[in-house]
């Protein structure tokens, strides 16, 4: 098939190749430069968010994607405690920390720790807890005659250190509301 496998690079196999495909109507060249990668994590250009924010009750995923080569190793903690995977709490391989049915007792403050055989490195973030956001009152159906106006309510209760927006869509569309304003109108009722 024309294919190079190469399998435990070293830094001496970084060079540039070239590929020949000849064949009785001629010689064509191609190349190519391989580039040997090795560097310790570092967080220098995607640190993690210093705040993380999590409904109660349900679920947050704080990232940690450090830049190493080769990929790293990655453990969390929580304060001084060293965070394993459970019913609620899982590491991925990505690095990125998922907890599930978020308390009260799951604020706090969260170091990832990445490390390859280059060294290692760790980014902290906060973990805050907020209220869930709720539709209180939910639009409800109408039946109208053709030509008449209709009108939806939809009512929610959030976290008042938070902002709320509501999106409108039809049929999986989220509705332009500017584009559309000639049949379609929002009302906002504070």
């Amino acid at each position: 098939k024309g294919e190079l496998r190469m399998q435990s690079l070293t830094f001496d196999d970084a060079s540039m190749y070239q590929c020949i495909a000849e064949n009785m109507h001629g010689i064509i060249y191609a190349n190519a430069e391989l580039k040997i990668v090795a560097s310790p994590p570092t967080f220098e250009f995607n640190p993690m968010k210093k705040k993380i924010l999590a409904a109660k009750g349900g679920r947050v995923i704080i990232e940690c994607k450090p830049k190493a080569a080769p990929k790293p190793k990655f453990s969390w903690s929580k304060g001084t405690e060293l965070l394993v995977n459970g019913s609620r709490i899982r590491i991925w391989d990505d690095g990125s920390l998922e907890i599930i049915n978020v308390t009260k007792l799951d604020e706090g403050r969260y170091t990832c720790f990445a490390e390859n055989n280059r060294g290692k490195a760790n980014s902290t973030g906060v973990l805050e807890m907020t209220e869930a956001t709720r539709i209180t009152l939910a639009p409800l159906n109408v039946d109208v005659t053709v030509g008449e106006n209709a009108t939806m309510q939809c009512i929610a209760s959030h976290d008042p250190t938070l902002d709320l927006t509501f999106i409108w869509s039809l049929n999986g569309f989220v509705i332009d509301f500017e584009k559309e304003h000639d049949h379609y109108e929002r009302n906002v009722m504070v």
